[in-house]
């Protein structure tokens, strides 16, 4: 579909020029497969990507070429003819792909956060223009009109001053702006100081009027259909559609009005009525008259736009494009009459000045002595002058040669200085270094050794161990012979010891 592709050709542009990897203008087929395998899929459209191999017989592509692809190979799967909400999805997921794919270019910033960056890169290629810059190089601009307009709402919305003459005087010699340019005019002149929930929210507002083509805002009272009463909503009117939520979040839809070209409006003292095409009356009420004629100038306006396919804001960018050509055939054609005037009163002038020269012949014959003298004085005045001024500028360019002079050694004698210094305290460094690996030597050694100790009272306990363990069995042994050594018979009542209890001292261990 060609009105989607023209849509959100800045946005792919950006894409393009993002995979670039030199200034030639053009880019391998191979990045752009992933391009456009992401754009097939946000569409529903498998596989577009493949055509690639076999569009043209170079490895390169430039944007013009690229464009054709996608104009023959993947948009024209879509209807001619696309409803505006449908068309707007489609516009709002294909920018989102681009945004990833060129973001790393432009994050991150200093002022502007992320969230931030996305909703003024879609606003800038919606109002930007595609320019070809000759051979395969082309460039989206935005016009210097159109970047005060966006600029204007922005600084607005912050609670600020809008001063028109001041970004004229600072943007009359700028043909146009890339974007990168232009956040930076944003960060450095129009939004600093601004916190950043409230870029966010001014950000948000802006997004809303020229991607959503929102048209107003605000609180309104509205009679309900099964009980009819007042009660008070937030609504949000579009060129489509007059939606009302339960707060100013936007988070709770409460009901649609949808507007088309047979809808109309009408009033009634404090009320403003709303007639649908499917014969609804829907009665709202503003809080004062001012607000009552606002929303009911609104209203007519989003219904005249209610028929648009290309939405509201960007047939006002149109037809500002449109108007500045016209100013600028306009322009051109002034300076072609004024050019005419000035060759004719050049020529007029050279005829007026030729008939005084012929008629002071004469005089000039006379007086032309007198003038070669004054000539020859002013000369010589002249190239006094001149020799004064050359050798003031002498002085002046030695004198600062000088005093370039004496910065720089001034900045050698800090360097040198501060290299001493840091040699310093390298020097302490190493030798506390070295200190801490003695240290640490020592320590080693010392734990080394005893390791060894314990390892040799260990083998001197063991064999403490084994001796106590021997003579205790020793001992048992011989405890155990004495006691068999014994006999003990019994007759009667009497007992007869065979071995006398007399020890003898090799029993003793």
């Amino acid at each position: 579909m060609a009105t989607l592709l023209k849509n959100v050709t800045n946005s792919i542009w950006h894409a393009f020029n993002s995979l670039a990897t030199d200034s030639s203008g053009n880019v391998m087929k191979s990045k752009l497969k992933v391009l456009t395998a992401n754009i097939g899929t946000l569409l529903d459209l498998y596989g577009v990507e493949k055509g690639l191999d076999h569009y043209r017989s170079t490895s390169t592509l430039n944007f013009h070429h690229y464009k054709y692809y996608l104009l023959k190979e993947v948009f024209s799967s879509l209807a001619d003819t696309l409803p505006l909400p449908a068309l707007r999805d489609y516009e709002a997921r294909i920018d989102e792909v681009c945004w990833l794919v060129c973001k790393r270019i432009y994050t991150p910033r200093d002022l502007l956060a992320e969230n931030c960056l996305l909703p003024l890169f879609r606003v800038f290629c919606m109002l930007g223009q595609l320019t070809h810059l000759g051979g395969d190089i082309y460039q989206v601009l935005l016009e210097s009109s159109e970047a005060g307009l966006i600029t204007s709402q922005l600084v607005t919305s912050l609670g600020k001053h809008w001063d028109n003459d001041a970004y004229n005087g600072l943007t009359h010699n700028t043909a146009g702006f890339k974007f990168g340019t232009f956040l930076a005019l944003l960060e450095s002149k129009y939004l600093v100081g601004s916190e950043q929930p409230v870029l966010q929210e001014v950000v948000s507002g802006l997004a809303d009027t020229f991607l959503r083509d929102v048209i107003k805002k605000g609180n309104l009272m509205k009679r309900g259909y099964l009980l009819p009463t007042m009660r008070e909503y937030w609504f949000v009117l579009q060129p489509t559609q007059l939606a009302y939520y339960k707060s100013m979040d936007e988070r709770e839809l409460c009901g649609v009005i949808n507007l088309d070209p047979n809808c109309w409006v009408d009033t009634k003292v404090n009320k403003i009525l709303i007639h649908t095409s499917d014969n609804r009356c829907n009665e709202l009420a503003p809080h004062d008259h001012r607000s009552r004629l606002q929303w009911t100038s609104a209203i007519q306006l989003a219904i005249c736009q209610s028929g648009s396919l290309q939405g509201y804001q960007r047939s006002l960018a149109a037809k500002r494009q449109k108007q500045r050509k016209l100013d600028a055939a306009e322009d051109r054609r002034r300076s072609s009459l004024i050019h005419d005037m000035g060759v004719q009163l050049q020529a007029e002038k050279m005829a007026r000045v030729a008939a005084e020269l012929q008629a002071k012949e004469l005089k000039v014959a006379q007086e032309k002595q007198l003038s070669e003298l004054e000539a020859l004085l002013q000369v010589e005045t002249q190239a006094k002058r001149d020799e004064e001024i050359v050798r003031n500028l002498q002085a002046r360019v030695l004198r600062e040669e000088w005093e370039k002079r004496e910065e720089l050694e001034q900045l050698q004698e800090e360097q040198r200085v501060l290299l001493e210094q840091e040699r310093a305290k390298r020097r302490e460094f190493e030798v506390k270094q070295k200190e801490k690996e003695d240290k640490l030597l020592a320590a080693e050694t010392r734990l080394k050794e005893l390791e060894e100790e314990r390892e040799r009272l260990d083998k001197e306990l063991q064999k403490a161990r084994d001796k106590i363990f021997f003579i205790a069995s020793a001992r048992e042994t011989k405890t155990n012979k004495r006691i068999d050594g014994i006999a003990v018979y019994s007759t009667g009542n009497k007992v007869r010891r065979t071995m006398s209890f007399m020890p003898s001292t090799k029993d003793r261990p």
